[in-house]
């Protein structure tokens, strides 16, 4: 006999906990996914059952992710995308819905850094930046937004650097990300009661990445004295918390900003 606790009633079928965390029949959004974190993103979604819409400025390079999405049986969109420009947000979104006909994830991850100090930052540096980290989030959410039903779920990446400093001098960054929070508990405000959508963000800590790669020699093994756990983390760690704030089995999860950083903001 099935237990009634159990029962998924959308499809009267016994949902496990394990099932919770499927993406089975979802289209899921993906920034920045020609590289790094985003292409992480990108492979676990796919391995939970989305098909996903890969964005990102460098076209040939969204064709490797696109490889990684269809080898775990998923269908991948590749579209060229500047988050930067609402109009490149708005095509992607209605590409995406005149492929799949809905859209019911969205991963803000495209972003850049800078590590200019204060006193020599230009005003073009610092507008650039918050043009891509902040401002390309809004548009992505708000082109998503408007098409997205009950039950979608947006997650902004945002990092620790929004809710602690790490030694170098980035104040656009910082300012970006930590704006990126506030964002989020606005648009889980406005969204989540009204229109069924929930908005989290997640603050990466010490990631292998692109960005990592710029860092001065020996800063990382200098930071790692900061991480309880006394390690970068692994990629795969953070994709596996996308899946769940994406899924059903972060249903109940809206307005947050989770720290997945091995314990640096403890410290």
């Amino acid at each position: 006999m099935t237990d009634p606790t159990t029962t998924d009633t959308s499809s009267d079928r016994p949902r496990t906990v394990s099932d919770m965390f499927r993406l089975d029949g979802r289209v899921a959004v993906v920034t920045g996914a020609s590289s790094g974190l985003g292409v992480a993103f990108a492979q676990a979604l796919a391995q939970a059952g989305a098909d996903v819409v890969l964005g990102a400025r460098r076209v040939d390079r969204l064709e490797e992710t696109a490889a990684l999405v269809r080898a775990a049986g998923r269908t991948a969109l590749p579209v060229a995308t500047d988050v930067a420009d609402p109009a490149s947000c708005d095509r992607l979104v209605a590409l995406a819905v005149e492929e799949f006909g809905h859209v019911d994830v969205l991963v803000n991850n495209a972003g850049i850094g800078t590590a200019v100090p204060a006193t020599r930052e230009t005003p073009e540096q610092f507008r650039g930046v918050i043009d891509v980290n902040l401002n390309g989030c809004y548009w992505m959410a708000q082109a998503c937004g408007r098409v997205m039903g009950h039950g979608s779920s947006i997650i902004n990446i945002s990092s620790v650097l929004g809710l602690t400093t790490a030694g170098l001098p980035q104040a656009a960054y910082a300012a970006s990300k930590a704006g990126l929070i506030g964002l989020t508990r606005d648009l889980a405000q406005q969204w989540t009661g009204r229109k069924g959508i929930r908005v989290n963000a997640i603050a990466p800590g010490f990631f292998a990445s692109e960005m990592t790669e710029q860092y001065p020699e020996g800063y990382l093994e200098s930071m790692q004295q900061r991480i309880p756990a006394g390690r970068k983390g692994d990629p795969a760690e953070l994709a596996a918390t996308v899946v769940w704030l994406a899924s059903p089995a972060g249903g109940y999860v809206t307005g947050q900003t989770l720290a997945v950083d091995g314990g640096l903001t403890i410290t």
